[in-house]
């Protein structure tokens, strides 16, 4: 009889106590990859007046080409979200986004995994029953303590990842603007800093809005950035989770659904002003100087020009997390089922 051999058996061990973070990283690469360049179509109409999709995506290729799609992106939240240097056209290519938002997506989900069992644990202490239990008993609904549960532990991920991503995805909003940005019409002492961020890669850029906004200029945008993520990433777990479950409940649907993905994603798009503001503001801070106060853009949620491309987000938000969690659920069921 064949045995496995010790190195064998250790990689096991280590897969099984990192299925997490293995999963979500490889997950994080395969859907971040295949719904890139809606992100930055995205990026594009909030930031500047595209009035339609397909006007932007005309433009975009008239000025750019094929490749003004893949410029950095890093969107770290599931409900929505530059470190290597790897380059294409002039360093604005996708692999060093790509390790970026792995990083972030990874660190993310660990931290969701890991609050929301040990929210259960406390829930379970003060009241006697566990949300996780009850989310995995059969024929039940969701619960104030299950949604409460999920909805905090989405809250956690999403406020504590916005330190590591904000100057990454300040990166990927200059990287995606960036040639809009040279060729809109502006006051002429702001026009060298407009053009000096074209055609930079994730570390120049970085070194670029340090030299104009200070060091914390890499923060630009946190406090908008930390209110998005605390309060989508909340909302996308508490319907997300909660929809998993009703629909086994009710269909005895797999855990991953597309449906849930769907309808966590459609209402997460009750955050898209916030959004759409730091947006705003972020291209505010990267075309002035440091000396000029930057005003924090009012957050209109009954303006129409707050939801510009709004459909092309809450596409992408479908296609990212379907294929993430599909490809998540996957990779850890075939972990699991290793033999020690």
């Amino acid at each position: 009889m064949l045995q496995v051999p010790v190195t064998g058996e250790r990689s096991k061990r280590w897969m099984k106590h990192y299925r997490t973070e293995i999963a979500a990283s490889t997950s994080s690469v395969l859907s971040t990859f295949v719904a890139y360049p809606l992100d930055s179509v995205k990026t594009r109409m909030q930031a500047y007046k595209f009035p339609t999709f397909i006007g932007c995506v005309q433009h975009t290729y008239k000025t750019e080409g094929t490749l003004g799609f893949w410029r950095g992106e890093t969107s770290p939240i599931p409900a929505i979200v530059d470190s290597a240097s790897a380059n294409i056209s002039g360093g604005l290519g996708v692999t060093a986004p790509l390790a970026s938002i792995t990083l972030v997506r990874t660190v993310s989900f660990s931290i969701y995994q890991k609050a929301k069992y040990t929210y259960s644990a406390w829930f379970e202490r003060a009241t006697g029953n566990a949300p996780l239990v009850v989310v995995n008993t059969p024929g039940s609904l969701p619960t104030f303590s299950t949604v409460t549960c999920f909805g905090a532990a989405g809250a956690t991920a999403g406020g504590i990842i916005t330190i590591i991503a904000c100057p990454f995805e300040l990166t990927k909003l200059s990287a995606q603007i960036s040639v809009l940005m040279a060729k809109t019409n502006a006051v002429s002492v702001d026009d060298p800093i407009r053009r000096s961020y074209q055609q930079l890669g994730t570390f120049k850029t970085a070194k670029n809005i340090v030299k104009h906004r200070g060091i914390m200029g890499l923060y630009s945008g946190f406090h908008l950035h930390l209110l998005r993520d605390t309060i989508g990433t909340a909302v996308y777990f508490m319907t997300y989770e909660s929809g998993k479950q009703m629909l086994t409940t009710y269909r005895g649907s797999s855990s991953t659904s597309p449906l849930a993905v769907v309808t966590a994603g459609g209402l997460c798009g009750i955050i898209y002003p916030i959004d759409s503001a730091k947006s705003i503001y972020q291209r505010n801070c990267l075309t002035h100087s440091k000396s000029r106060p930057i005003p924090t853009p009012k957050i209109e949620f009954f303006s129409r020009r707050m939801y510009r491309g709004l459909g092309v987000s809450m596409g992408r938000s479908c296609v990212v997390n379907a294929i993430f969690f599909s490809s998540f659920e996957f990779i850890k069921k075939r972990i699991n089922v290793l033999e020690d």
